[in-house]
């Protein structure tokens, strides 16, 4: 079992939580503007990339709040967590050029 640190409550075990998908996507201006193709590319298409990434989380079984944290997809690490509306830190590439 991983622990994940909420930034509200602490280390918890990663079963009170839920995973958001990619972190950082801003919504469209004017949703109402986009093609059926642009729309879709909003809604479904994400990096998924190998190494360091930018992810949503929910403390949902916790404060029911939203964070970002950066994970290594390789190794399932937590990097780093930080809350919503936050920048981005910055994190060294892990050994094996991940990031």
């Amino acid at each position: 079992m991983m622990l994940i640190d909420c930034p509200n409550c602490g280390p918890r075990n990663e079963n009170e939580f839920k995973y958001g998908g990619e972190a950082h996507v801003a919504y469209p201006e004017d949703p109402n503007a986009l093609s059926d193709k642009e729309w879709s590319r909003y809604l479904f298409y994400r990096q998924n990339k190998k190494g360091i990434f930018a992810e949503r989380w929910v403390h949902s079984g916790g404060c029911r709040k939203w964070f970002n944290a950066l994970r290594d997809t390789v190794t399932y690490e937590f990097k780093a967590v930080y809350r919503a509306g936050e920048a981005r830190p910055e994190i060294q590439a892990t050994e094996g050029g991940t990031r």
